[in-house]
């Protein structure tokens, strides 16, 4: 079997020239997909700001144009890739939807590991919240299934923004759109790392409309939109690692709406919290556990995955 026989068929391009033994990409092909990456990431920040408005980013008419410019801007991402294969050349491989992780083999899988694996990860709020919540078990059970709990929250702008809309387009253009461009160049675990910045800079928009309101000192500012941009990268390297070895684009959308409903970590409450022993300890086991089943629970084999199907190198690329 010859090398060419061992690799993914998706992103060989007539322009790929072989290196000591090993496929390379072209190039310029890294520097076309940085640029295709960044106007996708200014398309996506710049629909927000299309519309005029002295009204802060909470009001529901403001979240309302919002939805109808980043809808419109997810809708059209797609043609963002087909362009940047246009450009690079590429002759074959997966259809444009597999390639972006919308597919239905794996599926069931893909929707409920890497959401269990990030509720691992949160084992210590869910702890603490469930410490602290005045309802039963058996309460929140009955309210989960309350139809008119889910229309009150889908009547909720506030709520639709960040559990629904948010994840979904966000996930879809920086890491559904972003990683099939920036993998065949990079590899995959340099995209892991590379992705998340334009990710995180996109948070940045909101330094404007707290300088704008004036919410905070200029220092508090500051330091709060590197908090942020610091926690949205390590957020998105997670969500792409999960997105690459997967394949699958509903896994990053569940556990994004999740991580928004449930915050970062109030740590300081735990340690001042009546059962704090209780409650570190599940924090740390959390964080052990979420280690230990990492690989495991994203083991591309439950996801009828063969090898990685955003790289053009062998599979032993693949984060494996």
């Amino acid at each position: 079997m010859t090398e060419e026989d061992d690799l993914p068929a998706n992103f060989l391009t007539e322009k790929m020239q072989h290196s000591s033994g090993e496929l390379v990409p072209p190039d310029g092909l890294c520097w076309l997909s940085v640029l295709f990456c960044l106007m996708l990431a200014c398309f996506y920040v710049g629909s927000l700001y299309v519309w005029r408005s002295h009204l802060p980013r909470d009001h529901p008419a403001v979240i309302k144009r919002r939805f109808t410019s980043v809808l419109i801007v997810s809708g059209l991402s797609p043609l963002f890739v087909w362009a940047w294969r246009e450009s690079a050349g590429v002759t074959n491989g997966p259809s444009l939807l597999v390639l972006m992780g919308i597919r239905f083999e794996g599926l069931i899988p893909a929707i409920i590991l890497p959401l269990l694996l990030t509720m691992v990860l949160f084992l210590g709020p869910l702890m603490q919240l469930a410490m602290d919540c005045p309802w039963s078990f058996t309460d929140g059970i009955r309210v989960a299934f309350d139809p008119w709990f889910w229309m009150l929250c889908a009547n909720d702008m506030r709520w639709l923004r960040n559990q629904v809309v948010a994840p979904l387009t966000e996930e879809l253009v920086f890491r559904a759109c972003m990683l099939p461009m920036l993998v065949p160049c990079a590899g995959p675990s340099t995209a892991i790392i590379t992705c998340p910045l334009f990710f995180g800079v996109a948070h940045f928009h909101h330094v404007i409309e707290l300088l704008r309101f004036r919410q905070g000192t200029l220092l508090g500012i500051f330091l709060s939109a590197v908090f942020q941009f610091s926690y949205t990268a390590v957020f998105g390297a997670y969500t792409a690692f999960i997105f690459i070895r997967t394949g699958h684009l509903i896994g990053p959308v569940l556990c994004h709406s999740f991580c928004n409903y449930m915050g970062f970590p109030a740590i300081s409450t735990a340690l001042e919290h009546p059962y704090r022993l209780t409650v570190l300890s599940s924090y740390i086991l959390g964080v052990l556990l979420f280690f230990l089943l990492l690989f495991p629970f994203t083991d591309p084999s439950y996801y009828s995955l063969p090898a990685c199907t955003l790289t053009s190198f062998s599979s032993s690329s693949c984060l494996s």
